[in-house]
């Protein structure tokens, strides 16, 4: 059984970054954002999440978003793909015997919201607005629930999902938007509704 330590994850990752690196990354033309609607029913699993680990669901600071350089999406690339690479996907009744848990990986083994909840914390850990990496709820082709990590920016929101090394802008997913936490409080949660048409950016 494999194990993974988060107060060496940093320094595991610097070592990946020249094998992960896929070229100069670059903002995407389309600035789009979710439609955000009413609170919502908040997961079970968030809730459980946070009486394991307080910390992780602190609601001070103000709203902010990733201010989209080029370094800083190449560093959301490189953490999406390392986890996806680190990490066996397992379901959770393989996995702890429930249907549902959410929590950090730290046997080498998750599903897609474990995948989430260390990408978010490996950002944050980056200098990453706690505020801009929020936990998102999806409906997948199949209509089977599925959990993403969405990335707030001031060019648009950008999707980190298990199943692809891509960091995708939020209008290229196949995925129906449920819901996903506020920005103001990682501990509210708000429905979800289309993309809004996108506006796109001068170079």
């Amino acid at each position: 059984m494999r194990f993974i330590s988060l107060r060496t994850i940093g320094f595991t990752l610097a070592l990946a970054f020249a094998a992960l690196a896929s070229g100069p990354a670059s903002a995407a033309q389309d600035v789009a954002y979710a439609s955000v609607g009413n609170e919502t029913s908040i997961p079970f699993g968030w809730m459980e999440f946070c009486q394991r680990y307080h910390n992780e669901c602190d609601a001070s600071g103000v709203a902010a978003d990733v201010n989209l350089t080029e370094k800083a999406l190449h560093e959301i690339r490189q953490v999406n793909a390392w986890v996806n690479r680190s990490i066996e996907a397992v379901s959770d009744m393989d996995h702890w015997g429930v249907v549902d848990r959410w929590d950090y990986p730290m046997d080498g083994k998750g599903d897609c919201e474990d995948f989430a909840l260390l990408k978010r914390k490996m950002l944050i850990e980056r200098g990453f607005p706690r505020q801009a990496l929020l936990i998102t709820v999806v409906r997948d082709q199949q209509n089977e629930g599925h959990a993403i990590l969405t990335v707030k920016t001031n060019a648009g929101e950008f999707i980190l999902d298990n199943l692809t090394d891509e960091v995708k802008p939020i209008t290229r997913i196949s995925y129906r938007l449920v819901k996903r936490q506020s920005q103001e409080d990682p501990n509210v949660w708000v429905a979800l509704g289309p993309v809004a048409a996108p506006v796109y950016a001068s170079r």
